[in-house]
């Protein structure tokens, strides 16, 4: 079993239940702390004194307070611990379900597990965290039973999330073009802004723009 864990999160509730996991398991030093700029930090003292963590449980959504912080999510967290320890490896506790966030968890932050926080989340984590020992990848909780196949997610780009943002704003294509152009972001003509809208309502099947904003939600695009 793990050595070393560090548990990222801001309830005391959850993080107790956390722990407890992981005493059940016999992990010998468990750390915890509530905010990302500190488990940052625990992460680069670790390496430093040549004991580091084998195991990084984090939440994503950490509620912001009278304290000035650099890393304000689970997210940013996982991003900044991997230019530092790479080979680390993460499990995301969150109440978030949207399967393009986690998704984009997976391939784009290399996480090796993710738990919804739920009715029967401690033993779905304590599954993760035993699967994750035995170098299993991509372990999600039983509730989650997306396609990480699926060829719509696949194909969705950065440039396609800003004009969903965009839209999701209130922004007609004129003033999507602008924001563009004053971005630096191409290509920001009208003509193929107005193509890349049409693309995503054929991926997703929506009606109007209302609709593909909708949809869009649902996937936790925008």
């Amino acid at each position: 079993m793990f050595k070393k864990v560090l548990v990222a999160e801001d309830l005391d509730s959850i993080s107790i239940a956390v722990v407890q996991v992981l005493e059940e398991l016999e992990v010998p030093v468990i750390h915890h702390v509530k905010y990302c700029d500190e488990g940052l930090l625990k992460v680069k003292k670790a390496l430093a004194e040549k004991e580091p963590y084998d195991l990084m449980i984090t939440d994503l959504s950490f509620k912001s307070d009278h304290r000035k912080v650099t890393l304000n999510s689970g997210d940013e967290l996982v991003e900044a611990v991997n230019k530092v320890q790479p080979e680390l490896k993460k499990i995301v506790f969150s109440i978030e379900d949207k399967s393009y966030r986690i998704k984009t968890l997976f391939n784009e932050l290399g996480i090796n597990a993710y738990v919804t926080k739920g009715r029967n989340s401690i033993s779905e984590l304590r599954n993760a965290i035993e699967s994750t020992f035995n170098n299993e990848e991509k372990i999600l909780s039983s509730d989650l039973s997306f396609n990480f196949n699926d060829k719509a997610l696949i194909e969705i780009e950065s440039y396609d999330i800003s004009i969903l943002k965009l839209l999701s704003q209130g922004y007609i294509l004129e003033s999507i073009s602008r924001e563009f152009k004053d971005l630096s972001i191409t290509p920001n003509g009208t003509s193929s802004i107005e193509k890349r809208i049409n693309k995503l309502k054929i991926y997703f099947k929506a009606n109007n723009n209302v609709h593909l904003i909708a949809i869009a939600k649902d996937f936790g695009l925008v």
